[in-house]
């Protein structure tokens, strides 16, 4: 089949807008990568835009170096992995529940439910109750909030009431109660949509600090991005204690290793960014398959 000349120019048009707008997306990873792997000085100048130069990894090093931010992995990595099965085992449970038609009074849990997600009480009302809970300086405030997610729950029920109401009733008459045909005929066939809940879940739990800043004093429960949050206000301070560290050693770091605030900043930013940037192609075979069912009904 011949394409016109005019189709031609279209396509060319639109192959090089999305490459514009592949580059505007992937351009402010990659500058960051860049320059923390160039010479301090030249990243410090703004000299390093699209090539390294004076290649070195002594920043990372380094950073890894800065007390308190192996900790604070640990507990970003406790609260995603954590907080990601409770939502998701929540919202596989209660999203399946909402689509039984017997349920006892569906209707008002549900809306009940669904209506916190246009309303809320605001900062200071959810301080206080988090307070009264005994939250405050505990591990728990940053699991147990999250766990009822009502967007969640409101995919996964789409999904199940897409899903052929034969294959519970089949499993009913064979005297298979509530509990397990969800655990042996829903969950086997919502793989899709509970990796889609799990990839929305896991970003939020890892990217969240602002519970860390409103509920937490205590430094051994910081998370990484709280962490992160005060490298960069720190970056000039941790720049030369850094610095001073290795001044200690019998080997003068350069001025290309020399640490500033730009390598602080950058460095740390990577470190908080790359996992979550490394676990998101493993489940991406599924988000979109997931998002597409579990947002229409069949």
């Amino acid at each position: 089949m011949q394409v016109s000349t005019t189709d031609k120019m279209i396509s060319a048009i639109i192959y090089i807008a999305f490459t514009l707008f592949a580059f505007i997306c992937v351009y402010p990873f990659y500058s960051i990568i860049i320059n923390t792997i160039s010479a301090n000085d030249l990243s410090a100048k703004g000299e390093i835009v699209f090539w390294p130069k004076g290649i070195h990894f002594q920043n990372y090093v380094d950073v890894f170096k800065i007390p308190g931010l192996w900790n604070a992995f640990v507990i970003s990595l406790g609260r995603t992995v954590i907080g990601t099965l409770l939502t998701v085992g929540a919202s596989a449970f209660l999203g399946f529940m909402f689509a039984q038609e017997d349920m006892w009074g569906k209707k008002f849990w549900y809306r009940f439910t669904i209506i916190t997600m246009f309303f809320n009480a605001g900062i200071i009302p959810w301080y206080l109750t988090m307070r009264s809970l005994h939250l405050t300086n505990n591990f728990l405030a940053y699991v147990l909030p999250s766990v009822v997610a009502p967007f969640f729950i409101i995919l996964v029920k789409t999904f199940v009431e897409s899903t052929p109401k034969e294959l519970q009733q089949a499993a009913s008459i064979d005297g298979a109660g509530t509990f397990t045909i969800f655990y042996k005929v829903i969950l086997p066939i919502s793989k899709p949509i509970l990796a889609t809940v799990a990839i929305f879940s896991a970003v939020n739990q890892w990217n969240s600090f602002q519970d860390t800043l409103l509920l937490v004093t205590d430094s051994k429960l910081y998370s990484l991005q709280f962490i992160l949050y005060n490298y960069i206000n720190q970056a000039s301070s941790l720049s030369t204690m850094v610095n001073l560290q290795n001044a200690g050693s019998t080997a003068m770091a350069s001025l290309s290793t020399k640490q500033t605030t730009t390598s602080i900043r950058m460095t740390v930013t990577i470190i908080v960014v790359a996992p979550i940037l490394l676990v998101y192609p493993i489940f991406q075979r599924f988000f979109v398959k997931g998002i597409i069912i579990g947002a229409v009904k069949g």
